[in-house]
């Protein structure tokens, strides 16, 4: 017997099978998508990629302009291959945008050991709260409104430190964003487990941007903490 199919007839029972259905997708998804980003980060590395060489302001509006082209053409293609198609190329930018960063951190002597710790941290977060949320019977999709306020202030906060350039401005937005998207990923989760999202392209966005903010976020706390030149 196919117990997928059995299921859906029985009411309740049916939005366990199809969580699960959704989260492996999506877990499968994840890792595929961390393939262009590898990539994307090597190719603007060897070629000494700066998307924010010129204007800061100019740079970051057509930044959001073509990341939200790339979420809007995903989000309308998210039951087709070609939602898929558009998200690993979404990722392949989002890596050439990431290298930026890593040519500053591997600047300092203690480069590739910061992005590793990086990398391991934002590892271990994903790990902690993707499993807490996946294994609990609590549903932690009650904190959107709360997260979503929180990355609206970050953002706005980042905007305007273009302007002021303030290191401790800097720190502090970095640490907000590690907390925030961290607890994303709890949200995020929760929405697949307890059925609020139930199209795995899309729920993979959404893990893969907090999995990607956390990372850079932890990157530059660790830079401006532990980074020693020679």
């Amino acid at each position: 017997m196919n117990t997928q199919y059995d299921l859906t007839n029985q009411g309740s029972l049916s939005v366990p099978v199809e969580s699960h259905r959704v989260l492996r997708n999506t877990y499968l998804l994840l890792g595929l998508s961390m393939v262009p980003t590898v990539l994307g980060a090597l190719v603007g590395i060897q070629m000494g990629f700066s998307f924010f060489a010129g204007s800061p302001l100019i740079s970051f509006l057509l930044f959001m302009g073509i990341a939200f082209g790339f979420m809007w053409g995903i989000e309308r293609n998210k039951d087709s291959g070609l939602g898929v198609a558009l998200l690993l190329g979404f990722t392949f930018f989002m890596g050439l945008m990431l290298s930026r960063i890593l040519q500053f951190a591997l600047g300092f002597s203690n480069g590739g050991t910061m992005i590793a710790m990086a990398a391991g941290g934002t590892g271990a977060i994903f790990l902690v709260l993707s499993s807490l949320a996946a294994t609990t019977k609590r549903d932690f999709t009650g904190i959107g409104k709360f997260l979503f306020a929180g990355m609206i202030l970050i953002l706005l906060a980042a905007v305007a430190n273009i302007f002021f350039q303030i290191p401790a401005l800097s720190l502090t937005i970095a640490a907000a964003a590690v907390g925030i998207f961290s607890a994303y990923i709890l949200y995020d989760i929760s929405r697949i487990v307890h059925g609020g999202e139930t199209n795995y392209v899309t729920a993979t966005l959404a893990v893969y941007l907090d999995i990607y903010n956390v990372f850079v976020s932890l990157l530059q706390l660790i830079m401006a903490l532990t980074g020693e030149r020679d």
